[in-house]
Parts: structure tokens; C-alpha cells; sequence
């Protein structure tokens, strides 16, 4: 006999991994608002004084880059999260909700090898890092470097509360609803 709708322990599962997710999206999201406060701050700087003071602020340049690369890729998490990603939807909303759902499935699988793979050689070129110094800060690029396998850490963790939540839930999310449309 089939159910029309998931036991109810499926549910809570879906339910919890949506607590679990939104929990941890809003550190993510208030981390990258404070990366790019300081970026906005680090130029600033860097542009009044090149332009205005007329002195160099050698410094600038080079940490405003490592923010935006923090920055945006932590963001990656935040976009599986919302499930914000970009995908071509015209054949997938035609598609049943059965099929559509495993076909999800298999897409938050390959994303999840893919995150994987790049955290794992992340991990080999954040340790490089520790022999390679910044231009200017003179400070060993481990901190820069642990970006990638920081970001892909938490992308790999996303996409398995998003692929939990999605697959548990009653009926298809609103989210993935509308992108199917």
C-alpha cells in the first residue's frame, strides 16, 4: 500500500534539517555582511587615500581581494541554502513531482562529489599555503587559501540538509515548487 504523504518521523526529519540549515545560513549570510563591511571600509580607504591624500595605501588592494574571495565563497553556501543556484528548469517543470524530486536528488548528489572534490585539494592547497607569503602583508597564504575548503565544507553540509529537507517533505518545497514552473 502507497502513502500520499511521508510518515510523520520523515516530516520531523525534513522539519529539523530546515531548522538546521536556516540556523546556519544566517551565521553565513551575518559573516559575509561583516567581510563585506570591511571591504567597503578597505576601500574606501584605499581610494581616499590614493585620491585625496595622495598617498599610497599599499595594503588596501591586497586585503580587499581576500575578503571578496571569503566572501564570495561563503556565499555559495548561502545560495544552496535558498536553493538559489542557477539551473535550467523548462524540462524539469515538466517533469512529475516523483521524478522531479529524484532528479533533484541526483543533482544535490553531484554537487555534493563536486564541493567535495574541491575541499578535498583545497585542503592540500591551504597546507601549501603555509610556505607562500602575501605580497604585501607578509603573512603565510594558509588564511586566504582556507577559504576553499572552508566554503565547500559548508556547501557539502547545505546540500545535505536542503537534499534531506527536500526529499522528506510532504510536497515538494515552494522553492523547488516555483522553480519548476
Amino acid at each position: 500500500m502507497t502513502h500520499s504523504t511521508p510518515p510523520p518521523d520523515l516530516l520531523q526529519y525534513s522539519e529539523a534539517s530546515a531548522r538546521l540549515s536556516a540556523m546556519l545560513n544566517r551565521w553565513v549570510e551575518r559573516f559575509c555582511a561583516a567581510l563585506l563591511a570591511v571591504l567597503l571600509v578597505d576601500i574606501w580607504i584605499g581610494v581616499f587615500g590614493r585620491y585625496v591624500f595622495e598617498l599610497p595605501v599599499t595594503w588596501a588592494e591586497e586585503l580587499a581581494r581576500y575578503l571578496m574571495i571569503w566572501a564570495a565563497l561563503l556565499a555559495v553556501s548561502c545560495g544552496i541554502a535558498r536553493r538559489e543556484h542557477v539551473a535550467v528548469t523548462a524540462v524539469i517543470g515538466r517533469l512529475p513531482n516523483r521524478v522531479r524530486r529524484w532528479l533533484h536528488v541526483g543533482i544535490d548528489v553531484l554537487a555534493f562529489a563536486f564541493f567535495a572534490f574541491i575541499g578535498y585539494f583545497g585542503i592540500g592547497m591551504t597546507q601549501g599555503g603555509a610556505t607562500q607569503y602575501a605580497t604585501i602583508f607578509e603573512m603565510t597564504m594558509v588564511i586566504p587559501f582556507a577559504a576553499v575548503p572552508v566554503s565547500s565544507a559548508l556547501a557539502c553540509v547545505q546540500l545535505v540538509l536542503m537534499g534531506v529537507r527536500d526529499f522528506c517533505a510532504a510536497e515538494m518545497p515552494a522553492d523547488l515548487a516555483e522553480e519548476a514552473k
